[in-house]
């Protein structure tokens, strides 16, 4: 969410998870962040010299036209052109969008007007990946995000197909990712906590009902919020899923369990969609994703989320036996990779449990045999 201050041009930015950021910009002319706190003399000092930079006009916005060929804005801006990233998720471009742009609005060096926009690509070198990457050191997950961008645009520059020129290689092929802060991604919900949140919210409100179509499902939150009644047929939900819908659509056909139905049939729900909003409008999936938190957060499950009750399905079903072909089949998964990382996870678990392989040799022994007569060990006598 973005807010003006009280001083012009000053707009305060603050994301879903509460980190706020503060912007300078007049109209739709470039936008600087001020990384200096608020209300200190260090931001006034700031601030007033951005208001002399504006009035000197050096901060007025480069015409996407305008765009010299052969600088890594030029680059971008014909990889967004090109056939492979027309090809990607809508959802996918729009994020590979918006970190192309935060990428190019970089300043060469703290407090610089120029931007790695204007960077040659000749000089794009694994020195500006690792500059890039390292300004968003905070939040790993985002910094990775930039490295795979970067590697994805010069993979698809040095393809001999494109006519790229002046450019030698991959500069982030070998500039290596941050270790992420949740190792493992999303938190993978407990038992405990699946029945805490049924405790609160119970059979016939619209929370249960989310939880009951997460669970049960394993549907993805993009795909849980399409689904309605036209998707269940003889006792069975059929639909296309959300993800690569359009590259390489994949049909989720799986029974549609008793307890769900169960909680369905005791819940308001839409027409055409199972969930709605307080407008009585079907959710986006980040709108369903941030409401679903803040349901989570507010009876104090802070790290759970609604792909968390995704990894959570996909733990206990290959607990039960479930093979990767079933993992495959139920979750959407287009390879084996990822239903492989659970049903390894549930063997190691299986194996873990025998505690007779760890038993030492003379643990084994004593637990077979009793020894008779134990030697009784004599005190040496003094000399």
């Amino acid at each position: 969410m973005i807010f003006a201050l009280r001083r012009r041009h000053l707009h305060l930015e603050v994301d879903r998870w509460g980190n706020r950021r503060v912007y300078f910009r007049v109209g739709r002319g470039r936008r600087v962040r001020i990384r200096e706190e608020l209300g200190t003399e260090e931001f006034d000092r700031r601030y007033h010299e951005l208001l002399r930079q504006h009035a000197a006009g050096k901060l007025k916005p480069v015409p996407r036209d305008s765009v010299k060929p052969g600088t890594f804005r030029w680059l971008c801006q014909q990889y967004m052109q090109s056939v492979e990233y027309r090809n990607l998720d809508p959802r996918t471009q729009h994020v590979r969008r918006q970190i192309i742009d935060h990428m190019c609005g970089e300043p060469i060096a703290p407090g610089a007007i120029e931007t790695l926009a204007d960077c040659p690509i000749a000089r794009f070198t694994p020195k500006a990946v690792h500059i890039l990457r390292d300004r968003k050191a905070e939040y790993p997950e985002a910094a990775n995000g930039r490295v795979k961008v970067i590697r994805a645009i010069f993979r698809w520059a040095l393809d001999p197909t494109n006519a790229i020129q002046g450019i030698g290689g991959n500069p982030a092929r070998d500039v290596p990712f941050l270790k992420p802060k949740n190792m493992g991604g999303f938190h993978t919900w407990t038992v405990d906590e699946v029945e805490r949140f049924e405790a609160e919210h119970p059979i016939g409100t619209k929370t249960r009902l989310a939880l009951a179509l997460l669970a049960y499902t394993g549907a993805r939150r993009s795909d849980v919020v399409q689904l309605g009644k036209q998707h269940v047929r003889e006792g069975r939900l059929r639909f296309t899923a959300h993800k690569n819908r359009d590259r390489a659509p994949r049909v989720i056909d799986i029974p549609l369990l008793a307890e769900l139905q169960a909680v369905i049939d005791a819940s308001p729900t839409g027409d055409m969609t199972f969930l709605l909003t307080e407008f009585s409008k079907p959710y986006t999936a980040a709108g369903f994703g941030n409401w679903f938190a803040r349901q989570c957060r507010a009876i104090g499950l802070n790290h759970c989320s609604a792909h968390g009750l995704r990894k959570a399905g996909a733990t206990i079903a290959a607990e039960n036996g479930a093979t990767t072909s079933h993992l495959m089949a139920i979750f959407g998964w287009a390879t084996a990779k990822e239903a492989e990382r659970y049903t390894k996870a549930a063997e190691r678990k299986r194996l873990a449990t025998d505690a007779t392989l760890v038993r030492s040799k003379h643990e084994q022994k004593s637990l077979t045999s009793t020894p008779q007569n134990p030697p009784v060990r004599e005190k040496q006598a003094k000399g």
